[in-house]
């Protein structure tokens, strides 16, 4: 590559990383995206997150075209509300998104993706549109199911605060206390983008080819089926084939809940002997959690990750699909 092309792919990612997503190759360098293409996957695609000083210093401009999502969420059992935690802190302006707001409220499994419609309308009354640059954060391990939403309705333009709410708090920042002022509503169209979601068929005719990586998001001890599922009336175990990757291990406790970094991401998939190279499908006890695997294989180089929503919640509620278990070890 002679130095004229290595500056311009040096623009040109440059651009990438910092969530561009219509960077063109000059036309007197018709080979650089075919030359640089297994480099590019080697890395991260895009970068989807966003430090805790950059969006102190973006508020500080007070930009219009700006929601802060704060989509914390607790399990149902956990008998509390995280909009009563919003209400008592939350980031400066922030919207608060109700998981259970824009899921499906006909499924008989939790968490699913809604309708377009309704994930439309929903979005539509917290003053978000198609034209709208959205940070997603938390105080656990929603955000990136939710990036996954707006991403699978059409809407890329959104990054997830790294660390999220518990960074934020920790390096004292500002923060707000109350219900988030009214705000106008805008219209958003969601539509479904195909390839984003795969069904119990496609995860179990997956199986039966064995063409893919299932990768679980699920505790060690509720992946091999040593404590319950979770959830009442749903068995224990795994499905063959599914190779366990516990979402913690992608977030650094000393670093204040922080994504790990791409190589440390890369060697927790690789010490459990999974290939995220190819075809790959996430999962985990309800479509959650199964996210954040599917955010760092995307970090990692592979766009083409694809999320089983019913997860464990309904395989394990199905009779005719096998369930593996494991002994404990002594």
């Amino acid at each position: 590559m002679s130095p004229v092309e290595a500056s311009l792919l040096m623009v040109a990612y440059s651009l990438e990383i910092r969530g561009w997503k219509s960077w063109a190759v000059p036309p007197y360098i018709p080979d650089l995206t075919a030359r640089t293409q297994d480099r590019r996957r080697k890395t991260a695609m895009t970068n989807w997150l966003i430090n805790t000083e950059e969006l102190s210093d973006m508020l500080a401009r007070k930009p219009d075209n700006i929601v802060v999502l704060d989509c914390s969420w607790y399990l149902p059992e956990a008998g509390k509300h995280a909009r009563d935690d919003f209400v008592k802190g939350h980031i400066p302006g922030a919207r608060f998104i109700d998981l259970g707001d824009v899921s499906d409220p006909d499924s008989r499994y939790v968490n699913m993706l809604p309708a377009a419609d309704l994930f439309a309308a929903h979005v539509g009354r917290l003053g978000i549109d198609n034209e709208t640059d959205l940070i997603i954060y938390d105080a656990g391990y929603v955000s990136c199911r939710l990036w996954w939403m707006f991403r699978t309705f059409g809407h890329d333009r959104s990054r997830i605060l790294n660390g999220g709410w518990r960074k934020w708090k920790a390096e004292g920042r500002p923060i707000e206390t109350g219900a988030s002022a009214p705000v106008a509503p805008r219209a958003f169209a969601a539509k479904l983008v195909p390839g984003k979601v795969v069904t119990l068929d496609e995860v179990r005719a997956a199986i039966d080819k064995d063409d893919a990586t299932i990768v679980d998001a699920r505790t060690a001890a509720r992946f091999d089926g040593l404590e319950g599922s979770g959830y009442p009336g749903v068995a224990s175990g795994y499905m063959p084939g599914a190779i366990n990757t516990p979402w913690a291990k992608f977030f650094d406790a000393d670093k204040n809940f922080e994504f790990v970094s791409p190589d440390k991401a890369r060697t927790v998939f690789e010490e459990a002997k999974a290939d995220i190279s190819g075809n790959v499908i996430t999962t985990c006890g309800s479509g959650v959690t199964a996210c954040i695997l599917g955010f760092m294989v995307e970090q990692l180089g592979n766009p083409d990750w694809r999320l089983y929503d019913g997860s464990w919640h309904e395989w394990g509620q199905r009779e005719d699909m096998p369930k593996l278990t494991r002994q404990p070890s002594h």
